[in-house]
């Protein structure tokens, strides 16, 4: 690779520190990258080497449908596939079920068997590609309906690449989309942690996510201390397991938001690396320098995007992007300009991956790392959010841990403070939103947005009919009752999972062969 040079035509070095300045005085504990504690970066060359994997999320009506637009995001330079799910196969129900109706294929693909799946990743080349799925309560259902259709194209287990969010807890904060009890939601994890060390080393078993948190209104600090809070939770499940912190915690990742405000943003990312570095070497007692490591994804804030006047959310976007690359994201997705209107035309996701592409390609941000790396107002925002997290990360261990505080309702009380506090500050004009409360204009454009089509829901019911009557309903019905014998039991439940959604068992029977072994959570109303 050539020395990279300035418009200037001035060396840029791909790696700046301390003594590159005369009486610089920058602190010495920031470390270099790729090292304890990785303030700087997880890895040594961070983008010098080449840029974040940039995963646009996408998925919407059948998955003949979806299929279609991963095509096209991968013939744009997508390198790498996120899908989104309908409600209903996030919440465990099939698309014929009643309480589906009005839902099937409104927010993601609805994927009720292995032959949604297949029709879904249809001539995508499974062992070239890394998937993220954006499924929590049933993630262990997709995660082996995504390896068995890999494995009829010939790709084995050990050759996929990918994240399942598989985060639970945060559902029972901010986004509400669980089925099981915590105890038992906590055991599927934990099994999706063992079957994965030994059926698909390469795959990271869950990315612990902010994300939702901020969504609903977290602050920074709420966002990172709540997030790690849930990760010790996770660790601790898994070391009950009987799994060893090496085991497993090289394959955590984690999942954050990227707001408009751009200093706190970078110093969030850098403070988030410190902390969960400290907590896995000098709690967990983790020696493997990549179970030390926050590795994360971002995705830019969807919570800030605006109906009115849609297209300033390009402006948005791409700030919200470069903060999350100046904050050393390992991949990224960049929200649509008309997001906040519909689900993304074609038109407006190509945007959005080509807002990726400008920051990687025509600015120099990829040429050295983590270039904020000792400016004043950059340290100091970093200290001061890592002492805030600890000290909310505390206010949760004092509770319990993250478990017990979900319990008494601690993280959503904080959160809906933060988010009323927002609101109101919008409301009395404390706080600017371009086109709504100021730079407002009176007639909008006219805009086309992209409709699901509520047929889908009758092709669905249609599929799932013929596929009942096509398969083995004995065989379904046995492998169904191994799964439930395992769940009352302590052997991993995966195993006989997949030999049912072999058997062609949907998504929904797995789900409610769960549930009637585990229960249901139902939330507990808070004052």
């Amino acid at each position: 690779m050539a020395d990279a040079r300035t418009e200037s035509d001035l060396p840029l070095k791909p790696l700046y520190a301390a003594n590159d300045l005369d009486g610089f005085d920058a602190p010495t504990k920031l470390g270099d990258p790729g090292k304890y504690p990785f303030t700087r970066g997880v890895y040594p060359t961070m983008y010098t080497g080449k840029p974040w994997t940039m995963r646009q999320y996408a998925g919407f009506g059948t998955a003949k449908e979806s299929n279609e637009r991963y095509h096209q995001l991968v013939a744009a330079g997508t390198g790498g596939l996120s899908v989104a799910f309908d409600l209903p196969t996030q919440m465990g129900y099939d698309s014929d079920e009643p309480i589906a109706s009005g839902e099937v294929g409104k927010v993601g693909v609805a994927i009720d068997s292995i032959d949604d799946m297949r029709v879904l990743f249809q001539g995508l080349p499974l062992d070239k590609i890394s998937t993220s799925m954006t499924i929590n309560a049933p993630g262990s259902t997709l995660l082996l309906l995504y390896q068995l259709v890999a494995e009829e194209q010939g790709v084995s287990g050990d050759q996929l690449t990918g994240t399942i969010q598989n985060d639970v807890l945060k559902e029972y904060i901010a986004r509400g989309t669980y089925i099981y009890p915590p105890k038992e939601s906590l055991r599927l994890v934990a099994d999706v942690f063992a079957y994965c060390k030994d059926e698909m080393p390469k795959w990271n078993t869950i990315s612990i996510s902010g994300y939702h948190m901020a969504e609903a209104g977290a602050t920074p600090a709420q966002e990172i201390a709540f997030t790690l809070a849930n990760a010790k939770e996770y660790v601790r499940a898994a070391q009950r397991a009987g799994l060893d912190v090496d085991d497993f915690a090289p394959r955590l990742s984690f999942f954050f938001v990227a707001r408009t405000t751009l200093l706190e943003e970078i110093a969030k990312f850098r403070a988030a690396r410190r902390i969960w570095a400290r907590v896995m070497r000098d709690e967990f007692g983790a020696k493997n320098p990549k179970s030390q490591m926050l590795r994360f994804h971002t995705q830019t804030a969807g919570v800030q995007l605006t109906a009115q006047q849609p297209e300033v959310n390009l402006i948005r976007v791409a700030l919200q992007g470069l903060g999350a690359v100046l904050g050393g994201t390992q991949s990224l997705h960049t929200n649509s300009y008309d997001e906040a209107i519909a689900l993304p035309t074609q038109k407006a996701a190509r945007l959005a991956l080509r807002t990726q592409q400008v920051i990687a390609y025509e600015t120099d941000v990829c040429k050295t790392v983590d270039p904020f790396a000792g400016s004043y107002a950059i340290e100091a925002m970093t200290d001061e959010l890592e002492a805030a997290i600890v000290e909310l990360m505390q206010k949760v261990e004092d509770r319990g841990g993250a478990v017990k505080a979900i319990e008494v309702g601690f993280q959503k009380n904080e959160i809906e403070r933060s988010a009323y506090q927002v609101a109101l500050e919008i409301d009395n004009n404390e706080r600017t939103v371009i086109g709504v409360n100021r730079f407002t204009i009176d007639v909008e454009d006219e805009y086309d947005p992209l409709r699901v089509d509520p047929s889908i829901e009758v092709e669905q019911r249609e599929r799932l009919a013929a596929l009942r009557a096509d398969r083995d309903e004995a065989a379904v019905k046995a492998a169904l009752a191994k799964l439930q014998e395992a769940a009352r039991g302590t052997d991993n439940v995966l195993y006989p999972m997949k030999e049912a959604l072999k058997l062609r068992a949907t998504g929904g029977e797995i789900a409610h062969a769960l549930r009637e072994v585990w229960g249901v959570y139902t939330p507990t109303e808070y004052f």
